[in-house]
């Protein structure tokens, strides 16, 4: 299966994406390092039909397929909140700067979807830069455009996020 040997062969990288995602996004989100990576894993598998010419193409499915498991998991927390049975919880020692505001996260996966239907390499830009910490020399050697190009697409999606973020009507 060629979906286990990349992964195999990328996961020490995989594994960095998943520790940075959480260590600098998730600091609210109880999921493990581990647990997000092979969760991210069986969803790339379960999937039919899709296929990886690149690294770069399949480290960007990868960072969407974690963002999409810690919306949803951010989501099933929120939900859970709002009176979806109750939680035992520990006492919280994080730093109050780390919290994680699971609405934020949800509205975010909710931009970041509307961004990848109108400009999928504006999206996958901001999966590689945002979701997965790599730098711009590292996204235009991945992608084979220059890195002056990766910087005006990562400027044009943060405005068109932002813009969909802030309820108004995107500039395209």
């Amino acid at each position: 299966m060629a979906h286990q040997r990349l992964f195999d062969v990328l996961y020490a990288d995989l594994h960095r994406l998943a520790r940075r995602e959480l260590g600098c996004r998730g600091a609210g989100v109880s999921l493990g390092i581990t647990t997000l990576l092979h969760e991210a894993y069986l969803d790339i598998s379960q999937r039919e039909g899709i296929s990886f010419p690149d690294r770069a193409r399949f480290m960007a499915y990868a960072a969407k397929a974690m963002r999409s498991l810690i919306i949803d998991y951010a989501r099933g927390r929120r939900a859970q909140k709002r009176g979806g049975g109750f939680e035992i919880t520990s006492l919280d020692t994080s730093i109050p700067g780390d919290a994680v505001d699971e609405q934020e996260i949800s509205q975010l996966g909710e931009a970041l979807d509307v961004l990848a239907d109108a400009e999928p390499a504006l999206a996958q830009v901001v999966d590689l830069k945002f979701f997965c910490g790599f730098s711009f020399k590292e996204i235009a050697a991945m992608r084979g455009v220059s890195e002056r190009t990766v910087q005006r697409d990562w400027e044009r999606a943060r405005i068109y996020l932002h813009q969909t973020l802030q309820d108004e009507p995107p500039l395209t």
